[in-house]
Order: structure tokens, then sequence, then C-alpha cells
């Protein structure tokens, strides 16, 4: 039997190498949601029309989604921990190359390398989080990664905000001739820099450990994380659970029996794709621009964006209080029915709207009802569809397929964010935000329904009762 001083050390380890590894979702964060002030600067340094000015801010998603693919499969060969050690190289490389490019081409290149890294830390993160908590805290643990997340886009939103005040507009110079959107992405090196030394004091996953035949560091790993009796019942748990015949591989997805892909992959894609076409990424992408859109200043924009993102940050802390207790399933019905009614307030509100001399909307005291609807919007997403997707893609799918089943959905979910980002400007200028919204409001709808009829619960089972 663990004393509890020992029990007590285990767990503030399992606690401290979480810590560190949703450091990577931070700057999932961060890289994501630094875009947002940049826009302006983007267009005025390349002279980019909207199409140029969507493929500049959309391109770390092509990114995104080859990380996400094949971070999956790497790290099932050469391990979770240094997979998140190349993402840790990777920021650090697009941080600067970001801010220094001087054409839309090396700009382009520069995010889609933050891309890889983003993708990367995006599913590797709650992977790796499931992979050395206990059941009974899992959820709370990687529903951390999503307050990482939130923190990463709520700390850009904040320096953003800060260096277009201090400069006096995100295209004034701001220090050593160097204009403000550009310091913007510089920031994220001290982050970048801290995530890639601390990843060398946390161990690798025994999970790897023990798929890779390294049974010797696996125990040790588990002993860290678990005390060496349950140590030992957990090897042997996971080493039960694996198929002894081959290495993970992609066409593990495919079921021996039926010659199908498992219904439990769908399930994932479809978990990654729904999160994506509620259109949350085209608020964090394009927050600047929406208000603007709609009469804000451009300095209104960015403070509106720090608002969200305290809201972002209240709503998961609500849900790392009460997943392992609630469960996963009930937090993504209530989000989808919270975020239709929103989306749909927006929608009337917009609709409702009076064209100005400029061609922006005048919200005139549906303003008010708009960013209450939006800040609705953000709460629920955050309470329920940005963290629970991530907990349930980290620990829905059995441990042989876990890389294979992450690789396919992330790829699924950066795609389809992807298509959504890319897509907004041209939306803008062609339905309108009438238009845009409403599409995001039919998918909200959509996932109420897929929720309800493929979703199935994982609170409190261990990753080797998964089934596929």
């Amino acid at each position: 039997m663990k004393t509890a001083e020992q029990q007590e050390e285990n767990t503030l380890f399992v606690i401290l190498v979480s810590c560190v590894a949703t450091i990577g979702g931070f700057l999932f964060g961060f890289d994501s949601g630094v875009i947002n002030g940049t826009v302006d600067g983007l267009r005025s340094a390349f002279d980019s029309d909207s199409m140029g000015t969507g493929f500049n801010v959309a391109s770390m998603l092509l990114g995104c989604a080859v990380g996400a693919f094949f971070a999956a499969r790497l790290a099932d060969k050469y391990g979770r921990r240094a997979t998140l050690v190349t993402a840790a190289i990777l920021f650090i490389v697009s941080a600067w190359g970001s801010g220094i490019a001087d054409s839309s081409m090396a700009f382009i290149v520069y995010r889609i390398l933050g891309g890889l890294a983003v993708g990367a830390a995006s599913v590797m993160t709650p992977a790796y989080i499931a992979e050395v908590a206990p059941a009974r805290y899992r959820g709370a643990l990687a529903t951390v990664q999503q307050i990482a997340i939130i923190t990463g886009l709520f700390a850009a939103f904040v320096s953003n905000y800060f260096l277009a005040q201090t400069a006096g507009s995100s295209t004034d110079s701001f220090w050593l001739g160097y204009d403000a959107w550009r310091w913007m992405f510089w920031i994220e090196l001290v982050p970048a820099g801290v995530f890639f030394v601390a990843l060398f004091f946390i161990p690798e996953s025994p999970r790897f450990l023990v798929t890779v035949g390294r049974k010797e560091q696996a125990m040790t790993v588990l002993t860290k994380l678990y005390g060496s009796t349950v140590a030992k019942t957990k090897f042997m748990e996971i080493q039960q659970s694996l198929d002894s015949d081959h290495q993970p591989k992609l066409a593990d997805l495919i079921d021996k029996h039926s010659g199908k892909v498992r219904s439990i992959v769908w399930v994932g894609i479809g978990l990654a794709t729904f999160q994506q076409l509620v259109g949350i990424n085209v608020v964090f992408y394009y927050g600047a621009v929406l208000w603007q859109a709609v009469g804000f200043s451009e300095s209104d924009a960015l403070l509106i964006n720090i608002i969200s993102g305290a809201v972002s940050i209240a709503a998961c802390v609500i849900t790392i209080s009460l997943i392992d207790k609630v469960g996963r399933k009930p937090f993504l019905m209530t989000g989808s029915i919270g975020m239709a009614v929103t989306l749909a307030l927006m929608v009337f509100a917009f609709a409702s709207a009076q064209v100005d001399i400029n061609g922006d909307l005048d919200l005139g005291e549906l303003g008010t009802l708009a960013l209450i609807a939006a800040n609705g919007y953000v709460f629920f997403f955050n309470l329920s569809w940005g963290p629970v997707m991530w907990v349930m893609l980290g620990e829905m799918f059995p441990n042989q397929i876990r890389g294979s089943g992450l690789a396919v959905a992330g790829l699924a979910q950066w795609g389809t964010n992807f298509a959504i980002t890319m897509t907004f400007p041209i939306m803008l200028a062609s339905v309108g935000l009438v238009g845009a919204y409403g599409f995001y409001c039919i998918c909200a709808v959509l996932s109420i329904v897929f929720v309800a009829k493929y979703v199935y619960e994982t609170k409190g089972r261990e990753l080797e009762q998964m089934q596929g």
C-alpha cells in the first residue's frame, strides 16, 4: 500500500509533467491567436487582396494538418517527447521567421513551419497527458490543455493589444525600426524557448516505452507516476492491451473482420470536424476584422478579443472542475445547444443591422446583443467542444491505434480548420456575416444530432479498456 506522502508525490509528478506538456498547448494557442492582430500589417507589408490575406492567415493550417498527421505516426516510432521537442524547435524557427519575413512567400513558408509545430502539439500533448495520467483525473488534466490553448490565445491578444497601443497601430514602428505586427510574432520566442528546455526534464510516455520493448524504462516511469505496486499492475495491463505481433501502423484502423474503417475512427473524425465547422476559429483568427466590420475601431476590436479570451478561460475552469464527475458527452451536448442558440442570435443581429456609408454594418442598439451572443458562443465552445474534443481524442482510441487514430482525426481537424479559415474572407465579401454565421449555426445544430447518436462516454475508463 502506498503511504499518503508517496501518493501525493506521485500525483505532483503527474501534474508537473502534464503542465510541461501543456506549454505546447499554450504555443498552439499563441501561434493561432497572434495572427489576429497582424492582418492589417500583412495587407500593408505584402499588398495582398482578400484572397491573399486569407491564404496568409490560413497557410499555417496546411502545416497543422500535415504536422498532426505525421507527428502521431512519428511519435509511434520515435516517442511522444521526441516529437514534442521537434515541435518546440519549429515553434522557435517560425516565430522568428514570421516576424522577419520580407515577402508573402517567405511569410507563408515560416507560418507553415509553425503549423507543423502546432499540429504536432495539438495531438501529442493530449495523447501524452492521457498516457501518463490516472483515469480518475485524466479528464481534468487533459482539459488543462484547452486552458493552455486559451491562455496562449489570451496572451497573444493582450500582447497584440499593448504593442498596437504603444506603437499607435499594428502597422506603426515599435522598436529597432520594426513594425509592431512583427514584434507580435517575436514575443512567442520566450515561451517557445521555455518549452524546448522544459521538455528535457519530463519522461517519455510509459505506454510508448512498453510498445517499443523498453520495459525497464517503462517500469521506472510508471513507478514515478503511480508508485511501485500500481506500476506492476499497470505494466501488465498495458502489455496485455497491445497486439504482440506488430508495431502500430495505419492499417490497424481497418477492422480485420469487416474490412471497413473502425467505427471509433469515424467518431473521432466527426468530433474533429464538427469542432471546426461551428466556426470558432473565425473568431480567434479574424476577431479584429469581424468587429471592425461592424463599426468598432482597431483598438476596441483588439480589446474585445481580450474579453473573449478571459471568457474562454473561465469556461475551461468550469469544465476542469466537473468533467471527471459529469462526463464528456453531457458537456458536448450542452455546448452544441448553447452554440446553436448564440450563433442564431448573432445572425439575427447582423441581419437586422443597417449598412453605413463605408459599407460596414451599423448594429446600433443590437451591438450589445451581438457582443453578448458572441461571448456566449465563445463561452459554450470553451465549456465543451474546445477542451472535450481534445480530451476524447487523447483517450478514446485503444492503445494499438492511438497514434494512427490521432493522425487521421488531427488531419481532419486541421483540414476543416483550413477550409473554414480560408473561406471566411470570401464568404464575408460574397454572402456577408449573415451567410457565414448562418452556416456555422446550421453546423452547430447538426453537431447536436451527432453527439446524441454517435458519441459514447469515456469517463473513468482506463486507456486499456477502450474498444475500437
